[in-house]
């Protein structure tokens, strides 16, 4: 049987790493741009055989995990090496008191999602991607809002991480005009916006909707937004399917996985 260390990753584990972190998705991997960001953040946990096979990192906040970036070289997959990792960072955060664990799959990653159900872990929502281009569009019509009713919205996105909401958190959004909603018939749409924490000139969109028309007031506001404020990228994540808009484009659809820790 393999015998896997699990130890917090360094400086010179980079270069093992990213050899096996190129050709993960069908455009490649962003794990190179990452990378130092997680390090220097801390809980970057790599599974080491003689050298590294795989690692993951994990966010600690509030009373969750935040499990993301798991890697595996290829050539040492289907040896529970994924398992220990997310175990690991597990062990951690119950040692921290925290109640809940989350991940983000991809909905067709099998391997993936089966690694998860195995560790008790259940779809606790889908999500779609979708990227928007910044283009100059004053049709539109929306508000900021001040106040928002955190019964309704479990989570928000920040640079691909959902986490919960607070009101120290809903509060900054307050104040930087971050939050913006649009009210059609009855029905609205609400988008939080953030800035990417990772890659420059990326806005990260969490939008919450209830109808097509309300959508896609915030989705016209948002591409004149990227104009304004010199954005390259328009990200979107929503639980909805949006409706057609000239440069909207679905990328992909996640399971955010859940697990009760306590």
């Amino acid at each position: 049987m393999m015998e896997i260390k699990i130890r917090d990753a360094n400086n010179l584990d980079k270069i093992p790493i990213l050899k096996f972190c190129k050709n993960t998705f069908s455009w490649g991997d962003y794990i190179e741009h990452v990378w130092d960001y997680w390090l220097s953040e801390g809980n970057l946990f790599l599974a080491q055989n003689q050298y590294p096979v795989g690692f993951c990192h994990a966010v600690y906040s509030k009373d969750q995990i935040w499990i993301e970036g798991i890697r595996i070289d290829p050539k040492y997959r289907r040896h529970n090496i994924a398992s220990k990792l997310v175990k690991h960072a597990e062990t951690i955060g119950m040692k921290k008191n925290l109640h809940f664990s989350f991940m983000l799959i991809d909905t067709e990653n099998s391997e993936s999602l089966c690694m998860a159900n195995s560790l008790n872990y259940n779809i606790f929502q889908t999500w779609n991607f979708y990227s928007l281009e910044p283009k100059t569009n004053p049709n539109h019509n929306v508000t900021f809002v001040k106040s928002l009713n955190l019964k309704l919205y479990s989570h928000y996105v920040k640079s691909w991480r959902w986490l919960p909401f607070d009101d120290e958190t809903l509060t900054s959004l307050y104040k930087k005009n971050c939050i913006v909603k649009s009210d059609m018939n009855g029905k609205n749409s609400i988008a939080l916006l953030t800035d990417s924490e990772h890659f420059d000139n990326t806005l990260i969109v969490t939008l919450f909707s209830n109808s097509s028309e309300s959508a896609l007031e915030v989705i016209s506001f948002l591409q004149n937004f990227g104009i304004e404020k010199n954005y390259e990228r328009i990200q979107i994540l929503t639980r909805e399917k949006l409706p057609n808009f000239n440069s909207l484009e679905y990328k992909i659809s996640f399971h955010l996985m859940k697990k009760t820790l306590v």
